[in-house]
């Protein structure tokens, strides 16, 4: 296809999930039942922690809020992919798909922020256990939430402007299931220099930050529990921190993931398929990742899920 400029760009293609139409009402029931636990799973992780007032501490404070970054995320993408196969249409408007670049942007970064804030919340509860509640005080969470929030905005407002500059050819098909901007600077026909510099630029530091926040704070956790001298209180710290473990571990290596499969291998269709799972797999993992392996956790759920069925008995007499 020619590569005219086209400055009055309508919509773009996303690539489609399969071609076979047998397997469309599968896809579109298998990714709508993700895209409900995702949201439900999170849903009651923010009602547990905030109903029972034993878990209004700073750690489910920052998980309440992992969890309703999730449900964004996971919202930004997923519903529109539904549209599609349903409709079996790939197009996503100009505005819809620079709005969606920029949630993205938003949610992703601000899950790897409040990842590393979470981190520092662990470091201080093992390693200055005595101050604890004088460092991680409510006024010093909030502002570590602002903060990330700010920083995320900031980041994705300055993507999303300068692609806005851009001017785009007649080839606009994106090689992935949704909008994600370094795949639609690539379809510009203008000068995309700036661009990149600042897409390598933001993902040194608004990445690299966040993962070295976490890397400092877990060895300076690890070089603090191997000098405890009983076993049981070993395993009771790094018991604290596993759920975050995982959770980091499946965030970054779903990321690391998707940039292996981009520099290996050349087909967009398994590009799209990683890039998925690292929109979609974390987001619905935190939730039984945290309820599973956290007692606290179990135990609000339980008294959340007897309030609701207690509820709806009401209801229904």
């Amino acid at each position: 296809m020619g590569h005219r400029n086209k400055t009055g760009v309508s919509e773009f293609l996303l690539l489609e999930v399969t071609e076979d139409p047998e397997l469309k009402p599968l896809l579109f029931i298998l990714f709508l039942c993700v895209y409900l636990v995702t949201i439900l799973g999170n849903l009651l992780i923010i009602l547990a922690v905030s109903s029972d007032s034993h878990l209004h501490t700073p750690m489910y404070f920052f998980l309440s809020n992992l969890s309703f970054t999730d449900i964004c995320l996971s919202t930004t993408t997923i519903p529109k992919m539904l549209v599609n196969i349903q409709a079996q249409n790939q197009s996503i408007t100009y505005t819809g798909c620079l709005t969606q670049v920029y949630f993205i942007l938003v949610f992703a970064s601000l899950e790897s922020f409040l990842l590393a804030v979470m981190a520092y919340d662990r470091y201080v509860a093992i390693c200055r256990p005595l101050r604890y509640t004088v460092i991680m005080n409510s006024r010093l969470c909030g502002l570590l939430i602002l903060l990330s929030l700010f920083i995320s905005i900031v980041d994705a407002l300055m993507h999303s402007l300068i692609v806005l500059q851009l001017t785009f050819c007649t080839d606009l098909d994106i090689p992935l299931f949704f909008c994600e901007v370094v795949q639609v600077i690539k379809l510009a026909c203008s000068d995309t220099l700036i661009n990149n510099i600042l897409i390598y630029f933001a993902t040194s530091i608004f990445g690299g930050i966040p993962l070295c926040g976490i890397i400092l704070s877990y060895t300076r956790i690890v070089s603090s529990v191997l000098r405890m001298p009983s076993a049981g209180g070993k395993y009771k710290a790094f018991s604290t921190c596993g759920s975050h473990l995982s959770v980091v571990s499946l965030f970054y290596g779903t990321g690391l993931g998707v940039y292996i499969s981009s520099a290996l291998t050349n087909s967009s269709r398994n590009t799209a398929v990683v890039s998925m799972m690292y929109t979609v797999v974390p987001q619905m993992m935190n939730p039984f990742i945290y309820s599973l392996r956290n007692r606290d956790m179990k135990g609000a759920l339980r008294k959340l899920m007897g309030k609701i069925s207690l509820l709806f008995q009401e209801c229904v007499v």
